[in-house]
Formats: C-alpha cells, structure tokens, sequence
C-alpha cells in the first residue's frame, strides 16, 4: 500500500470526522429543543451508528467508481457526438437541475424496489430495524443496499450523459451526490417540525419519517428529495399526525456484525419483510 494512498485515505477520514462534528453540532441541539419523541438510553445505540457512518461514508463510493467510470467511458464511444456536445453546452444550472431528477427517479425506483423484492429487503431491513428515528439513523445501512441505491440514482446520470468522463461531469455527479446525502440528515432528524406548503415540494422529517412506519402505511415515500415523484408513482402518504411507530416486525440481530452477515445467511422462518 503506498504512502499517497494511506494519506489519501487518511485525508477523507479526517473529512468525515469534521462532518460528523458539524452535523452533531448543528442536530444534536435542534433534537433536544424540538424532539419529536424521547429515546432514552439512545447513547447505548449511537457507537454502531457511528461505525455504520463511517462505514458508508467510504466503501460503497469505492466500490461504485469502478464501474462508473467504465460505464462512462464506455457510454461516450456509443453516444452521438452531437448529443454529447449539445448536453456539454447546456448551462451548469440546467445540467444540476437534469440530474437532480434523473437521479430522483433513479433512486426512487432503487429505493422501492428494496422494499418490494425479498432479496434486497433483507440488506435494506438494517436501515429500517432501529425503533426510533434520528439524524444519525441516515447512516445505519448496510453496504449493500448503499451501492445498489447509489447505483439506481447515479447510473441514469452518465446513461443520459449528464455525468461526462471530465473533472467537471464528475463534480456534478459528486455533487448531486453530496447535497442528497446531507439531506438524508435532515429528513431524518428527530424533530417535530411541520413546514406547511413546503411539505408538497421536497421531502421533509414528517414525510421520511412516514417512510419510516412500522404500521399499516409503510412502503410508501421513497422519493429522496421531491415528494411528486411519489405522487407520480401512487406512494405518496403525508397525513397530519406522525407515525405511531418504527421498526420491523423480523427479529434483527442487535451487534453490527451480526447485522452486516445477517442477510447473507438463509432466511429465519419467523423472517418477512415488513
């Protein structure tokens, strides 16, 4: 292993840790003054949240840039040079705008079909086990589901040529990835806001949190960032109230490295997806 890359590497967990502070700093206070429920003994839960943090923040990116970067170059020689130039002159604002919704749609339809296929609900089952629901929550994940869903809503951007093999396609992609990450934080925060019409146009805590459900309403609002997209596909739910509870109904083991194997071994009878 060389020197640059242990540096490079050590470079990004620094970064990490700087974020991490950040957002304790920003949601740590903000779920305090304005929770929306009372979780105590939360400490006993937050160091595997925290790993899971870490954890996702690095392997899944490196394990998607391989491949889409082949697919980007590969994409480039198959493409009409007059389409790759005409998407190339669209202004920076137009191309952001393109990728936010392609990648949306991406991966909202990599999102629900977690839910809907067995196999890849038990990798996504890890993210929807904790009974409660908080900023930090958006972290705890399995690896898998991370790369198959950042896969969903990133492929579309360099299919459609959104995304160009350049320092500038991938910034784009880099950055549509980031903005829905942080955003991730939020919709997730335990917090009892509801923010009026605002609600109609992106994806809030009281709409996740409605993902979220461990009740009849569950499977619905997938949308990462703008809740059309649910109202497109008929999965929107957005009532008044708040969720009565979070969860699953499968038994899921309480370790993070039980967590991490568990849906590679064979199916527990009692297990369902829920």
């Amino acid at each position: 292993m060389s020197l640059s890359y242990v540096q490079a590497f050590g470079l990004q967990a620094l970064r990490l840790v700087v974020w991490l502070a950040l957002l304790a700093v920003i949601f740590t206070p903000l779920e305090r003054l304005f929770a929306l429920r009372r979780t105590p003994g939360r400490w006993k839960t937050a160091p595997a949240d925290i790993a899971f943090y870490f954890l996702n923040s690095l392997l899944p990116l490196a394990l998607l840039a391989p491949p889409l970067a082949v697919l980007s170059v590969g994409l480039r020689h198959l493409t009409p040079h007059a389409y790759v130039a005409a998407i190339a002159g669209l202004p920076v604002w137009a191309k952001l705008a393109a990728g936010l919704a392609v990648s949306e749609v991406g991966g909202y339809w990599g999102h629900r079909l977690s839910h809907e296929i067995p196999l890849l609900w038990r990798f996504h089952a890890v993210h929807h086990a904790p009974e409660h629901v908080d900023w930090l929550i958006s972290s705890r994940a399995h690896p898998v589901d991370q790369v198959f869903e950042k896969l969903c809503a990133l492929a579309p951007l360099y299919i459609l040529g959104l995304v160009q093999p350049t320092a500038t396609g991938a910034g784009l992609a880099g950055l549509i990835a980031i903005f829905g990450t942080v955003w991730g934080f939020f919709v997730h925060a335990n917090v009892r806001w509801r923010l009026g019409p605002l609600e109609q146009l992106v994806s809030t805590p009281a709409f996740h949190h409605w993902h979220h459900t461990n009740d009849a309403h569950r499977d619905h609002n997938y949308a990462a960032l703008f809740p059309v997209v649910d109202r497109l596909f008929g999965t929107y739910h957005l009532p008044k109230a708040w969720p009565p509870a979070y969860g699953v109904d499968a038994a899921m083991p309480e370790g993070m490295l039980d967590q991490l194997l568990d849906p590679f071994t064979p199916p527990k009878p009692a297990a369902s997806k829920t």
